[in-house]
């Protein structure tokens, strides 16, 4: 291949060469084992350094690779055990490929973002990536001190830098450490999620890559925040908190949460799983809202995560639960995962459901957070998500969205001023300040509505709880139980047979069937087409709809890294108030039971017992 030059950037190839290769000092430790390590972002005390390197060009290496197996991009990106990503090439043809589907004018010259999560293998990828970036032409890169950088960050970022897009290194939820889990997702300049349309252009470039294109640099110092720039290339490690925090201030009333958590008769405790968030609690929570620096657990980003779980359900986030539920536990407790974008509210011995979470915010946002003061725009839920929201939408009379699985298709609708508001079952709320799913937002929003509720209260007077906000939610909407059974690490062929017999039943269903008690009202497999955009996502989950309401649906999740997972939801309306209080699993146990005897889940996978309940 001829010597080709991008602006000041010089093209060369280099025959026979890897990610191994003995040019790249970062790159070259792949074969070997990283020590975990604690991360810190503490912003440097000094002004930020500015290094430039004296030579004007620099040297882009081209370097023959050959397509990979395995890198179909899923929901959330492409996520793999952390020995597939070290493998030769395999996260460098991923990030070539990425480049070789974007339209030259998305990137060439341009900004993009990068940060992560923190988990391990982090910061050797983010070199990987500085380098192609600028061996594709990309003008600069703001990267996250240490990498770290949460995914609404990101978000935040690219949105107030107006830069190009941007890269989140994270698994999300999923474990990290040398045998666990890394993973790669773009976002586009509006800060939300790489469409499909182009992701399915990755996969297809990496069946044909021949090519990566890296430059020939030093690795870039993450440590110091500062500018370092080469020719006409730069990278500026900045604060990771700062624009996201400066965003949350002008989104809520900051002075009224204060006045919460400086009560002395209200206990908050949140638990950052050993996470990003563990960056971000200290300067919001007790910085600038006055927070005990000791209502902060777990609070030192960890590449391990601690050997937890970063995944906030009852089940991985057990220490707080325990807590919560114990004699004379805290007012109030929330956990957010991996890269910080989940969430789960708690008040003492009292779970909020992610279903709840979204319709009680959006029923309170217009009183108790000034972002909504003139009202939410629209609101907008997962399918499999309960129908709570749906009656908020119905009451306030605002438009109402229902989206396959995945935060991408609520950034269309909010691109076009159609959504405010919206929510996953999976522990995922948010709304259209950004693009991604924000577990501090949530956090935040659920300390608003308790805030507001208790502004006026003095010393000794009852304070309203999180278990008051939500029974008198039910009170005036009726409740939807639900509940979430997930399988983890299902064989992938078991799990597929499922799936095409549900589908076959779907196929031969009728309105009017008898199920046991229930009567069907229709069974589908859930098809969406975009109201902005035309676009049509099929095949996102088997339905199967009652005429009283309940449903039962199944779907594979493609957020897991290994095998197949599972998720079978159960929903069921109660308008009663008298019967509100009963526990979701007795409530929904005949749901329950059909929908196991209905999937022959057992025969397929083998499956006894659910991995997770929620």
């Amino acid at each position: 291949m001829d010597s080709v030059f991008f602006s000041t950037l010089k093209l060369t190839p280099l025959p026979n060469a890897s990610f191994s290769n003995r040019h790249f000092a970062s790159l070259s430790l792949l074969s070997r084992k990283f020590p975990i390590r604690r991360l810190s972002v503490k912003a440097s005390s000094s002004a930020p350094s500015t290094s430039t390197a004296n030579s004007q060009t620099i040297k882009i290496i081209s370097m023959p690779t050959k397509p990979i197996e395995g890198q179909k991009t899923g929901t959330s990106g492409l996520r793999k055990k952390v020995k597939v990503f070290i493998e030769e090439n395999y996260l460098a043809n991923w990030i070539q490929a990425l480049f070789n589907s974007l339209p030259p004018e998305d990137y060439k010259d341009g900004v993009l973002v990068l940060g992560g999560d923190g988990r391990y293998f982090n910061r050797e990828a983010a070199q990987i990536i500085i380098k192609i970036a600028a061996g594709n032409g990309v003008g600069k890169i703001l990267v996250g001190k240490e990498g770290i950088m949460s995914t609404p960050a990101v978000s935040a970022v690219i949105r107030k830098q107006k830069a190009n897009g941007g890269f989140i290194m994270s698994a999300s939820h999923n474990p990290g450490g040398p045998e666990y889990d890394w993973g790669i997702k773009f976002n586009y300049s509006s800060g939300q999620p790489a469409p499909e349309t182009i992701t399915d252009k990755i996969y297809g470039n990496t069946l044909s890559i021949s090519e990566i294109k890296m430059v020939d640099i030093p690795d870039i110092d993450l440590s110091c925040l500062g500018v370092t720039t080469y020719g006409n290339f730069s990278v500026e490690v900045v604060d990771p908190v700062s624009d996201y925090l400066e965003l949350l201030e002008n989104v809520f009333d900051f002075q009224l949460i204060k006045g919460l958590l400086s009560r002395s008769d209200f206990r908050f405790t949140f638990d950052a799983m050993h996470a990003v968030t563990g960056a971000y609690a200290k300067p919001i929570f007790v910085d600038k809202l006055g927070a005990s620096p000791d209502s902060i657990s777990n609070g030192v980003p960890l590449e391990d995560f601690g050997h937890g779980h970063p995944d906030p359900n009852l089940t991985y986030a057990k220490d707080l639960v325990n807590i919560m539920y114990g004699v004379n536990g805290p007012d109030f407790g929330a956990a957010s995962d991996g890269d910080g974008d989940r969430n789960m509210i708690l008040g003492r011995s009292f779970f909020v459901t992610p279903s709840d979470s979204v319709a009680i915010i959006a029923a309170n946002a217009q009183e108790a957070i000034p972002y909504f003061q003139s009202g939410p725009k629209g609101l907008a839920r997962s399918m499999p998500t309960s129908g709570a929201l749906d009656r908020v939408a119905e009451k306030l009379t605002l438009p109402f969205f229902e989206v396959p699985t995945g935060w991408k298709f609520f950034g269309n609708l909010m691109d076009a001023g159609k959504l405010s508001i919206c929510g996953e079952e999976s522990f995922g709320t948010g709304s259209d300040h950004i693009r991604e799913k924000d577990g501090i937002w949530a956090v935040l929003a659920w300390l608003s509505i308790i805030a507001y509720r208790n502004k006026d209260k003095k010393p000794g007077e009852k304070l309203a709880s999180v278990a008051d906000v939500v029974k008198e939610h039910w009170a005036t909407y009726g409740r939807n139980f639900f509940s979430r059974y997930d399988y983890e690490e299902c064989e992938s062929e078991g799990a597929n047979k499922m799936i095409e017999y549900l589908r076959d039943l779907v196929s031969k269903s009728k309105a009017g069937e008898k199920y046991g008690n229930y009567a069907l009202q229709f069974a589908d497999d859930f098809s969406y087409t975009d109201p902005v955009d035309g676009s049509v996502a099929s095949k996102q989950g088997v339905r199967f709809v009652f005429t009283d309401g309940s449903r039962i649906i199944y779907r594979l999740s493609g957020t897991g890294s290994a095998g197949a997972t599972v998720r079978i939801y159960i929903e069921q309306f109660e308008p009663d108030v008298s019967k509100h209080e009963m526990d979701a699993q007795a409530a929904l146990k005949p749901l329950i039971d059909l929908a196991l005897s209905l999937s022959k889940l057992k025969d397929f996978t083998g499956r006894e017992k659910p991995t997770v309940i929620t």
